[in-house]
């Protein structure tokens, strides 16, 4: 898209090429005209963006200054901002109204962003679609016929169909990585605990943070994710390497041994390979080192199941004993320490986001859904095996685009470093994206 990224746009703001109240405007613009049948921006809040854009000209006359300076985007529905409904898609909480922010959106606030309203979801965060009874269906911005993604779809929709240069959505069974992908945009879900989530709460609940969840920037660049991690998060992140793409270590994965992948992603995995290894980089294809990653999806299947039973009525989902819960953490840590070996020897991983482009729209209950991947019937729930590569160690990840299948749907794939080394995620999907041009 030939719109600005988010940090031109705060240079512009801030160079006085742009004031906050014409970035304001333009947005507001893009997203009347554009949205239409993708139906991304479910919740629109203009007036009171345009008030704060005023408001943000005057303080910068008198030399307020913060990264993303007059940025207008917006959130995923699931974020409480002050004053519109959080309803996490579900008909019956239609009429909860936030009372305060989330803390990502009172940071994303505090560096100068303008949030104009909030981007659609799947009922209870829990698909890799987003249709839901109170918003309707988000289609997908390269093909409407095509799905989202989900649950960060609209976001992911919001950016790539360039109404906004910014999104914030959240990840645990790749709500972030998989929209990204589907619709040729990039997503970073962070390491695990290093941005808050306090805010994305159930409707009308305040509970710990859900185990594996994590809270993060989509953009149209990488330079947008990582100023954006860095603003939201609790704690500094070590910086990237200094490297160019000949000099990274990378282990590249084609698949897994429990789910299918598409014809052209790995064929778009191998090209990427070749590119990092012509460039001078090393690049394997194997490795000892790499957990049994039909034991790591058996414990992370199971964890996952446990979180998202969090929000089931009493009795709707199966007890899980004290006993269960410990061998599931003490699985959960065995797992990352395989992982933090395996980065002692390379600084990436790179694998399939999902094992399929953005599929038909479908509303088969999960459970029941089926996937022709290149003319094979498979399991559609056998694919949460690539966003729990990430997940379970609760590792950082970039979904980033590095191609297109024969139909021109968008191919993301995930660049996965160790824990902490959110940057480095960051950088090498940079390298991963510049070789692929």
């Amino acid at each position: 898209m030939a719109e600005r990224s988010a940090l031109h746009t705060a240079a512009a703001v801030r160079s006085g090429d742009k004031t906050a109240a014409q970035v304001c405007d333009e947005t507001i613009a893009r997203i009347e005209t554009r949205d239409g049948e993708l139906n991304a921006v479910v919740v629109r809040d203009f007036d009171r963006a345009r008030a704060t854009a005023r408001a943000l000209d005057k303080r910068i006359a008198t030399g307020f200054d913060a990264p993303l300076l007059g940025v207008a985007m917006t959130v995923k529905e699931s974020f409480d901002v002050a004053g519109l409904p959080t309803t996490f898609g579900f008909e019956e909480h239609r009429g909860f109204v936030a009372q305060t922010d989330a803390v990502a959106v009172t940071r994303l606030k505090n560096a100068g962003a303008i949030i104009l309203g909030k981007t659609n979801v799947p009922p209870s965060l829990a698909d890799l679609q987003s249709n839901n009874p109170v918003y309707g269906r988000t289609n997908n911005a390269v093909d409407p016929s095509r799905v989202a993604g989900g649950s960060s779809g609209g976001s992911a929709v919001a950016v790539a169909a360039g109404m906004v240069p910014l999104e914030f959505g959240s990840d645990i069974g790749g709500s972030i990585r998989v929209p990204a992908a589907f619709n040729g945009v990039w997503g970073h879900k962070p390491s695990w605990g290093v941005l808050p989530a306090d805010g994305h709460y159930f409707p009308g609940t305040d509970s710990a943070r859900t185990v594996l969840s994590v809270v993060g920037p989509l953009a149209r660049d990488g330079d947008d994710l990582a100023a954006t991690v860095d603003i939201v998060a609790d704690h500094p992140l070590a910086p990237a390497p200094r490297r160019t793409p000949g000099e990274w270590r990378v282990l590249l994965l084609t698949g897994h041994p429990l789910a299918k992948v598409q014809g052209s992603i790995v064929a778009a995995l191998e090209t990427l390979g070749e590119a990092f290894a012509r460039a001078g980089g090393t690049v394997d294809r194997g490795s000892g080192l790499l957990p049994d990653l039909e034991r790591q999806h058996a414990g992370y299947w199971q964890l996952l199941n446990v979180a998202l039973s969090r929000r089931l009525p009493p009795g709707a989902a199966p007890e899980t004993s004290l006993e269960t819960w410990h061998q599931l953490h003490d699985e959960q840590a065995r797992n990352l320490r395989q992982w933090r070996r395996l980065f002692e020897r390379y600084d990436a991983v790179i694998a399939p986001t999902v094992g399929m482009t953005a599929f038909a729209h479908d509303d088969t209950p999960l459970a029941e859904r089926r996937l022709d991947i290149d003319g094979e019937d498979t399991q559609f729930f056998h694919q949460f095996v690539f966003p729990g590569l990430a997940t379970f160690p609760m590792l950082p990840a970039t979904s980033v685009p590095i191609g297109r299948d024969g139909d021109g749907l968008p191919i993301g794939v995930q660049v996965i470093a160790d824990a902490f080394a959110d940057h480095t995620a960051i950088a090498v999907a940079r390298a991963a994206h510049e070789v692929t041009r």
